[in-house]
């Protein structure tokens, strides 16, 4: 089931389906475009979620793209009838207190949804999935403990190549969009964040790369090579951010780039690790290939799938030839 569109004078009503995943956000943000691009575009869209139970990370996608087409166009746009389910997803990124919604549901109806547990949709099956989370937990504990060991002679080292921070955080999506901060060991100049328009972008896509990037330490190359640098990441698996297995976790600014089928790698946690990482992380140059893999994880993920990326993992660390750069 489509958008439907219902035109009221100066006003237009997008009756927003039941569900909206790929398939119906891609039709949904097509639709608002088309009326944002019309030779007589309105001058208010309303979004009717009355019926829409169910969104997933394209969905917020595609609503993320019309806000912003209506907003750069001068059209005035709101949220009617958002049902708990919906606005969960909305509560996760914040965007319940950007954007405008209304609701004017029945009194009863009002007070049964005020009362409701807001519970984010399960967009796949290893979100609430108690053995991935009791895996996490387990590996997190062991992985901090490994970094407790380490992190002297790795304090030591960065604090004596160059100077700043022993750490370094960058703001990371998650889940649906949530915004974390991930931790790593700092494996470049303390300003690199401030320098990173001068260098190339060697990659295709959202992603950032450069084989020779003059930002990273002589440390900081060791860290990379041999994964030093994430191991810190434990702590995010340990309270919930990420997990040990999982999709590629991106940037704000490549998220910010997405188009909205491509939405669809943050409906599972990121990970330490995934099939990214096994398959030369190094190499990848295709933002297409990043997608192409996040989206292999998910359509086969189980246990079993987990622990086998996890031990390819540890091979790939072992071996000299496959670290990154």
């Amino acid at each position: 089931m489509y958008s439907e569109v219902i035109v009221l004078q100066e006003t237009t009503l997008i009756q927003v389906p039941q569900r909206l995943t790929v398939l119906e956000a891609v039709e949904f943000r097509k639709t608002c475009q088309e009326l944002c691009q019309a030779d007589s575009p309105p001058g208010k869209i309303i979004f009717d979620f009355s019926d829409t139970t169910f969104m997933d990370s394209s969905g917020l996608g595609a609503l993320v793209s019309n806000f912003k087409l209506t907003k750069d166009k001068g059209i005035d746009l709101l949220l009617r009838d958002v049902r708990p389910q919906v606005m969960a997803v909305l509560s996760l990124t914040g965007l319940n207190e950007v954007l405008p919604i209304e609701q004017t549901l029945s009194t009863e109806a009002a007070k049964t949804t005020e009362k409701s547990e807001i519970v984010p949709p399960p967009t796949h099956a290893s979100i609430y999935s108690w053995i991935k989370r009791s895996l996490d937990v387990v590996g997190a504990i062991v992985g901090l403990a490994i970094t407790a060991i380490l992190f002297v002679p790795i304090a030591i080292a960065i604090k004596l190549d160059s100077p700043g921070p022993i750490f370094f955080g960058q703001v990371r999506c998650g889940w649906m969009g949530k915004k974390f901060r991930m931790w790593k060991f700092r494996s470049m100049c303390a300003n690199a964040e401030q320098m990173k328009s001068q260098v190339q972008n060697q990659l295709s896509g959202p992603l950032f790369k450069n084989d020779n990037d003059p930002r990273i330490t002589r440390v900081g190359r060791f860290l990379r090579k041999t994964s030093l640098d994430e191991i810190p990441q434990f702590w995010n698996v340990l309270i919930g951010e990420m997990s040990l297995v999982g999709t590629r976790p991106p940037t704000p600014d490549e998220v910010e780039k997405y188009d909205v089928p491509e939405w669809q790698r943050l409906d599972v946690k990121p990970g330490m690790t995934g099939e990214w990482q096994v398959n030369g992380r190094s190499q990848i140059r295709d933002f297409e290939d990043v997608i192409r893999l996040d989206l292999k994880y998910q359509e086969n993920w189980s246990l079993m799938y987990d622990l086998q990326l996890i031990f390819k993992t540890i091979f790939v660390v072992f071996n000299r030839n496959s670290g990154a750069y």
